[in-house]
């Protein structure tokens, strides 16, 4: 067995991008520091995936539990379902679909043979006014992503948390929240019909991926979601594995070969 128990986060480019510091706080990196010594951080974003491609590859993503053990699991795909249909390059998975690749994920008999926590986080709002740039340069001719149908994607994950009772990271509330969103509010901000909104701009590098600012944002929302559902596993309270250089009881309970 792994000397180390692993923090497994499953995604796509918003995860597989979430170790580069090159634009400044990235959140893997953050979370490997929060946990250093104490469990093992595993980036498994793939750039570019939905959640078929990622029912594909999930037996050689989560690890066989006879060598390794998931302590934490973090499921965040969303992003590339909600685009609209393209006839070149789909990325588009119809919500029933989304929802049910969701489940067949989370249900699986490899993710269930670790008994790992779980979560769901949900996909990020999107700025249309960045993303239609960017379309715009990919040579599409209509937008690929609106504001109102992300949110229905993020709607979705956060109904399969409540019917599989597994916790939420409520990515797209906690960033909207920010951005001055209400309940009521119509048209969405980050929809091109409404003014555009500079926290926006600030949260979204490019209207989808995250910024710094929008990863410190998913940082403190994981940390305060493990503090409220699973209290015991903030870093604080987990021994390291391998004792302290000083700590003489721990080091007495090495035998001589195996130091």
């Amino acid at each position: 067995m792994s000397l180390y128990e692993k923090f497994l986060l499953f995604g796509d480019s918003i995860t597989q991008d979430a170790d580069g510091q090159d634009r400044g706080f990235a959140w893997a990196a953050a979370l490997r520091g929060a946990y250093v010594r104490k469990l093992e951080v595993l980036n498994r974003g793939m750039s570019g995936y939905n959640t078929d491609q990622a029912l594909k590859v999930l037996e050689r993503v989560v690890p066989n539990p006879e060598y390794e053990k998931l302590r934490f699991m973090a499921v965040f795909y969303g992003a590339n379902d909600a685009c609209w249909p393209t006839d070149q390059n789909n990325q588009s998975v119809p919500i029933p679909q989304y929802t049910g690749n969701l489940i067949k994920i989370f249900t699986h008999p490899l993710v269930k043979a670790h008994n790992a926590r779980l979560i769901i986080i949900t996909p990020p709002p999107v700025n249309e006014y960045q993303t239609w740039i960017t379309d715009q340069a990919k040579g599409y001719t209509i937008a690929r992503r609106s504001a109102e149908h992300t949110k229905e994607y993020a709607d979705a994950a956060r109904e399969v948390g409540k019917d599989l009772n597994i916790p939420v990271l409520d990515l797209w509330r906690l960033i909207m929240l920010k951005a001055g969103w209400k309940p009521d509010d119509d048209p969405l901000p980050g929809s091109r019909i409404a003014p555009e909104n500079p926290i926006l701009i600030q949260m979204l590098r490019d209207g989808l991926h995250l910024s710094p600012a929008g990863y410190k944002v998913l940082h403190e929302g994981m940390m305060e979601l493990i503090r409220r559902v699973w209290p015991d596993q903030v870093p604080s309270r987990l021994p390291n594995v391998l004792p302290n250089w000083n700590d003489r009881d721990g080091w007495n309970a090495f035998t001589a070969d195996e130091v």
